[in-house]
């Protein structure tokens, strides 16, 4: 039995999801052999953790449709995976039976067992074949047709994220508390907790496209995939939520952050404080061992949406983060007004 299965699903105008999902069951008449197809200036009041809410209560309304798509094309790769492995096992088993049958003579003497045999190893390959290109056609295509301002702003947004990407640091802010600076003797007002992460290009599984998606690792939480009309937050191939882009809200500023460690290659010291210093920012003279340190200016980026995500990212190289926050305003902005109908 043959059967097929085909949607399009409209994401934002010229930006679409192709839903086919094409294969075959069949029986080859041996057991186990079915195949089933298809530091900031800024205080903090207190302790304050940065991550995203439950990721099953985040994604957007009207991106319910693609995420119940690309959790099909899963469920359906999982269940040929599987239905792959038993066709193998009974290729194993018929391959062994078939040497025992000459082994012990007895396929010499009954000829229509080896034959038998022979006929289900064929028939078993043949089903390992087909299943393997069933599985590898168990995804979901997302086809993009820019119009040519559109696409103009999006290569932008995927230039500045390169550059982005190429920052010497790139953290992901976990948490962060405030500081007493007089007890602490510090210049610092708010201690941070942040873990260097990745910026790249990557594509998940179950989603096919002529473009990679913009890849934001995550330290505490579900990586970020940025693609032209939508982002991805998943955990792992079952576990993701799904935000139009017209719905994040970017905010990007520039922190003084008061460095104790190596400074970025990248970055610019803007300023210089003491280890130990006075309320006036004079050094501490009652510590013999006093020394500078640098004050430097690094970029923060934040993105968040009313239904729960919430992440902050520190970059190395604050330029960067400006352009790229810029150019991503434009971009949506231009999402806003394709969407509302209004020309770009």
């Amino acid at each position: 039995m043959a059967w097929n299965f085909r949607k399009r699903i409209k994401i934002i105008p010229g930006v679409h999801l192709n839903l086919s999902k094409t294969g075959i069951s069949t029986s080859i008449g041996t057991k186990g052999a079915n195949i089933i197809p298809p530091s900031y200036e800024t205080p903090a009041a207190s302790t304050s953790n940065v991550f995203s809410a439950d990721i099953h209560k985040i994604t957007s309304q009207n991106m319910q449709g693609v995420k119940e798509a690309i959790t099909l094309a899963h469920q359906q790769r999982k269940e040929l995976e599987n239905d792959l492995l038993s066709i193998q096992t009974s290729l194993g088993t018929s391959k062994l039976k078939l040497i025992l049958s000459y082994i012990f003579l007895y396929g010499l003497l009954i000829k229509r067992i080896p034959e038998n045999l022979e006929i289900d190893i064929e028939l078993q390959k043949e089903a390992i074949h087909q299943t393997k290109a069933a599985i590898e056609d168990c995804y979901v295509k997302l086809d993009i047709d820019f119009d040519s301002e559109m696409k103009e702003k999006y290569d932008k947004l995927v230039n500045a994220f390169k550059k982005l990407a190429t920052s010497h640091k790139i953290w992901d802010i976990t948490s962060a508390h405030f500081q007493d600076r007089v007890v602490a003797r510090s210049s610092a007002s708010t201690i941070v907790n942040k873990q260097e992460v990745k910026f790249s290009f990557r594509s998940i599984p179950n989603l096919r496209s002529n473009f990679e998606a913009l890849y934001f690792q995550n330290a505490n939480g579900a990586d970020l995939y940025c693609y032209p009309g939508f982002i991805i937050i998943q955990y792992n191939q079952a576990d993701f939520a799904i935000i139009g882009i017209d719905e994040i809200n970017l905010q990007q500023r520039a922190v003084r952050f008061t460095e104790t460690g190596a400074v970025p290659a990248d970055t610019k010291i803007i300023d210089k404080t003491w280890a130990k210093v006075n309320k006036n920012g004079t050094p501490d003279k009652r510590f013999n061992d006093n020394y500078q340190i640098p004050i430097v200016r690094y970029g923060e980026i934040t993105l968040s949406t009313h239904k729960g995500l919430n992440e902050e990212y520190e970059f190395s190289n604050y330029e960067f983060t400006d352009e790229f926050s810029n150019v991503f305003k434009e971009y949506q902005i231009a999402i806003k007004r394709s969407i509302s109908g209004i020309t770009v």
